[in-house]
């Protein structure tokens, strides 16, 4: 079977894509260190937040890491005082865990942290090309493909 040639002034998003994301993620994790969080804290602070509590096998599951790396993770939170571990009421055998006041304070900073990592990266492109950008990706990793004219027919930016 003989691959398609591909003509040189092809497009491919792919090369783009993996640059933009190496810039955001080490401009991420330098905006990030100060604060004590590294990317898989910030992740878990979020889920935590987002959840109001959640066993931690259910962390470990949404985070799709095994149960030894959700103790370390925690234990990271907990020595900072960002998360806690209780017994649960119901099954004395589980653990609920929940984001402390710190923990929302701290996630809160970290937020704003990237917010301005977004902004430095993403500095180059106006506020409806950044919203078109969010939007095509967050399609993109849903696995429907979406073309220029279907954003703009459900209204999308004119930036295509």
């Amino acid at each position: 079977m003989s691959a398609t040639p591909v003509e040189e002034s092809e497009r491919r998003s792919g090369p783009l894509l993996d640059h933009l994301a190496r810039r955001m993620r080490l401009r991420s994790e330098s905006v990030l260190a100060p604060l004590g969080l590294r990317p898989r804290h910030l992740v878990a602070l979020t889920v935590l937040r987002d959840s109001g509590g959640i066993s931690q096998q259910a962390l470990a599951g949404t985070l799709q890491l095994d149960s030894t790396n959700v103790v370390g993770l925690l234990n990271d939170l907990e020595a900072d005082g960002l998360a806690e571990r209780r017994r649960s009421p119901e099954d004395r055998r589980r653990h609920e865990v929940r984001l402390t006041d710190a923990g929302t304070k701290r996630l809160r900073e970290a937020e704003c942290a990237l917010a301005g990592a977004e902004e430095e990266i993403l500095g180059a492109l106006a506020p409806g090309e950044r919203d078109l950008l969010y939007d095509l990706l967050r399609r993109a990793t849903q696995g429907r493909s979406s073309t220029c004219g279907e954003v703009m027919a459900e209204g999308g930016p004119g930036a295509c």
